[in-house]
């Protein structure tokens, strides 16, 4: 078919051409003809002295130069003739040519017009546009046939470091590096795709076991975690995977999408490193984000309560100190555990309002209790974005002078995460607030990653073994090991050591075995109002 329409667009471009050319020819014969007649009047004239038939017949009859321009219109005409053939079949055939590789250009400009569109400059991998329509046509198959498909988000954690030491040019570079990791790892039926600026996907097709997706994150984690060689340098990478399945976990592309998300943050605080969709603890429920636009308000109508826990020391048997934890006392869902909203606020630094709001309380509830002459050490939790606030240590000190507080009342409480998102900045805050006398402790210690040589640079007096791994130290022998090997490498340090999740009396003395400094838990006392912990302290053994 193509080849009909070429030839007819050129034997109609032939004729039109052919039609202007021989128009030329013929003005060319007229005026040959013109030339003869002139040239033989001329010669009558020359010869007969004037024009007459008689001497235009000698003239024809006896002049050969006149026979030879007799014959020059029959050549002209038929070399005109011929000529603008030749000249407009190929002026046709250019013209064709011209406008078939301009059509070809065209295709080729659309072409890499769509490409661009659905795939990532960097890394040439389909981006969120091309992965989304990918998994809504899996989804439609998966459906039809009742099969399991899975998605992975990965997420690059420290890629700001990276981008922001090696610059843009060599971050492109350890991308396409990870990118052919990523598609090392997979088989040919799997998806990757780059969704964000350091936020892989891959869609898990046609498997009938959920385990596969697993075992696909354990493959990712060692493949990326061989170190990135850029520059004759040599960089690491943190990486987590979020995974979600159809149909369990969302019927459609959005939801999935979404949830895994949610599992890529549940991934950021687990050991393995990936974490699959859990709803139960999922923070992005409608309920949740209600909440969100309530808490402003429940600042202003105080509705926001501090509870305390107590902290015993182990050897003396006496009350040490407690922590300060924030509740929020809701007119209609009633007390909300900080775990709820907290997370969301430092997202939407609402953080920025609560933190003022725990340390003016807090801060206040140690005077009175130093007046009292009750000496406890009262701990304040700080986020990760209250340490990179230029502005907290002039703000904790305003504060102190209005409650008449001594720093060395206050226990300043750090997680390991907090500090490891941005050490440079978090050490120059927490150095200021140690110059100005106030003692910090590392919280939940064990589960993010650390690094010793921070850890050994921060100022601490404190560490505190995480819930998690001392629940259970009586029935698991491995949980046991690390909490004797942290409270060995606290002691080493010269810290002091705090465990959480003390629930029985079993779990208190074997804590005492281990050399532990204090306790806290459920065993001595749960989180209580100012007014309870009062009566609490009253009738205490501690």
């Amino acid at each position: 078919m193509l080849l009909i329409i070429k030839s007819y667009l050129l034997s109609d471009n032939v004729r039109v051409l052919k039609s202007e050319v021989s128009k030329t020819a013929y003005q060319g014969v007229f005026i040959a003809i013109a030339a003869i007649i002139i040239a033989t009047c001329a010669t009558s004239v020359f010869v007969t002295g004037e024009i007459s038939l008689t001497g235009v017949m000698n003239a024809q009859k006896y002049n050969p130069g006149l026979w030879i321009l007799d014959s020059i219109p029959f050549v002209f005409g038929f070399w005109g003739q011929y000529s603008s053939s030749i000249i407009a079949y190929q002026a046709g055939a250019m013209i064709v040519d011209q406008t078939q590789e301009l059509r070809n250009r065209t295709d080729d400009l659309e072409k890499q017009t769509n490409y661009v569109t659905t795939h990532d400059p960097v890394t040439d991998l389909p981006n969120r546009t091309l992965f989304y329509d990918r998994v809504e046509r899996a989804i439609f198959t998966a459906g039809n046939k009742e099969l399991l498909l899975s998605i992975l988000l990965i997420e690059i954690e420290n890629f700001k470091d990276v981008y922001d030491t090696l610059g843009r040019n060599s971050s492109d570079i350890i991308l396409k590096q990870i990118s052919a990791r990523l598609q090392g790892v997979c088989t040919e039926r799997d998806s990757i795709a780059k969704l964000d600026g350091n936020i892989f996907a891959i869609l898990l097709t046609d498997h009938a076991d959920i385990g596969e997706a697993e075992q696909l994150a354990q493959y990712i984690q060692k493949a990326l975690e061989q170190p990135f060689l850029v520059e004759r340098l040599h960089f690491s990478v943190h990486s987590n995977v979020g995974i979600v399945h159809f149909p369990e976990h969302g019927e459609d592309v959005d939801s999935l999408v979404q949830r895994a998300g949610v599992a890529l943050d549940l991934a950021q605080t687990s050991h393995k490193g990936y974490a699959i969709y859990d709803s139960s603890l999922d923070k992005h429920s409608p309920k949740r984000l209600t909440l969100m636009s309530e808490l402003r308000r429940a600042i202003e109508r105080s509705e926001l309560e501090l509870f305390y826990q107590a902290k015993v020391s182990i050897a003396t048997q006496k009350l040490y100190g407690a922590e300060a934890l924030l509740r929020w006392n809701h007119p209609k869902h009633g007390l909300i555990s900080p775990d709820e909203f907290i997370p969301m606020a430092e997202r939407t630094r609402m953080i920025t309002q609560l933190t003022p709001w725990v340390l003016k309380q807090a801060f206040r509830n140690a005077g009175d209790w130093h007046k009292q002459g009750i000496e406890l050490k009262v701990s304040v939790n700080l986020s990760a974005k209250d340490l990179h606030d230029t502005e907290l240590p002039d703000y904790i000190t305003g504060i102190a002078a209005v409650t008449g507080i001594k720093p060395e009342w206050i226990m300043l409480e750090i997680t390991e995460g907090s500090v490891m998102r941005d050490p440079e900045h978090a050490l120059n805050i927490i150095n200021q607030l140690h110059a100005k006398g106030y003692q910090f402790s590392i919280d939940d210690f064990g589960t993010g990653y650390s690094s010793l040589a921070y850890l050994k640079k921060m100022p601490l007096t404190e560490l505190k073994i995480d819930k998690s791994f001392v629940c259970d130290i009586i029935n698991s022998e491995n949980d046991a090991v690390i909490v004797k090997a942290t409270i060995n490498l606290a002691h080493n340090l010269g810290l002091q050591v705090t465990a959480e999740g003390v629930e029985t009396k079993e779990i208190m003395e074997k804590l005492s075995e281990y050399g532990c400094d204090i306790a806290q838990g459920y065993y001595l006392n749960k989180p209580l109002s100012v007014k309870d912990f009062d009566e609490w302290m009253r009738s205490s053994e501690y």
